[in-house]
């Protein structure tokens, strides 16, 4: 479904990815791990188009994206949840999601029903400003929007970083969902292994902007946790 050849991925002239070689199937769940700094949050904004050049191709679906505007990926059916949120504190949480549907190909406003189905206090909340929310109900919202735009593919960068216990529980519950229920193809960075084991079929590990390895979560041993993740 997803293709990364021979990503070399620049801020500047400085080379954050070298030679990134991933692939993606269609209903996948991959996750990305690696220590602070490595090229995970790269990664993903290389895949969104948001660093300043790009070697290699990057293939959705047969469509070279390579080169494609941010808001043509997201037409082509990738979401994306970035680390932080990037929630509009002074929209309200309505305003916020429909924002998302602009991203949709059939230009509908509507708020799809997974969003309140899995975020059920985002319904509660439509005509509340989004700065208001706690830490966990604002990481909702962005996901939220992300899902407005119907998506076939959901990149998530560290989506319970700072979140209260008892909301990061629903949040992973819900990214599962979105994968085994729903079939949306997920590629998650996360630093909490256990949930990479417990959700994703494959992995890969960041150092150093490379692939310093990868293979089926049951090879995701301590092993290989302690070697390239361990501080």
């Amino acid at each position: 479904m997803l293709e990364m050849q021979e990503i070399a991925s620049y801020y500047g002239n400085t080379p954050v990815l070298q030679n990134v070689s991933i692939g993606v199937r269609e209903a996948e769940f991959l996750a990305v791990l690696g220590r602070n700094g490595v090229g995970k949050t790269t990664l993903l904004k290389t895949l969104m188009g948001l660093t300043d050049h790009v070697d290699g191709r990057i293939v959705l679906d047969g469509h070279d994206l390579t080169d494609a505007p941010t808001h043509e990926r997201a037409l082509h059916g990738i979401g994306y949840v970035p680390q932080g949120r990037g929630i509009i504190p002074r929209f309200t949480v309505r305003e916020n999601i429909v924002m998302g549907t602009f991203a949709r190909r059939d230009r509908k406003r509507e708020i799809p029903p997974i969003i309140f189905e899995l975020f059920p206090v985002l319904a509660e909340n439509l005509g509340r400003m989004g700065g208001v929310l706690s830490g966990g109900q604002q990481q909702q919202l962005a996901i939220g929007r992300a899902l407005a735009a119907e998506p076939r593919i959901v990149l998530l960068d560290e989506p319970t970083e700072g979140i209260q216990p008892n909301i990061v529980e629903q949040i992973e519950q819900a990214i599962v969902r979105l994968n085994r229920e729903h079939g949306i193809t997920i590629v998650l960075v996360e630093q909490n292994v256990s949930f990479a084991r417990r959700a994703a079929q494959r992995f890969v590990i960041m150092e150093k902007g490379r692939i310093a390895a990868e293979g089926t979560a049951n090879e995701l041993t301590d092993e290989l946790v302690h070697r390239h993740m361990a501080v």
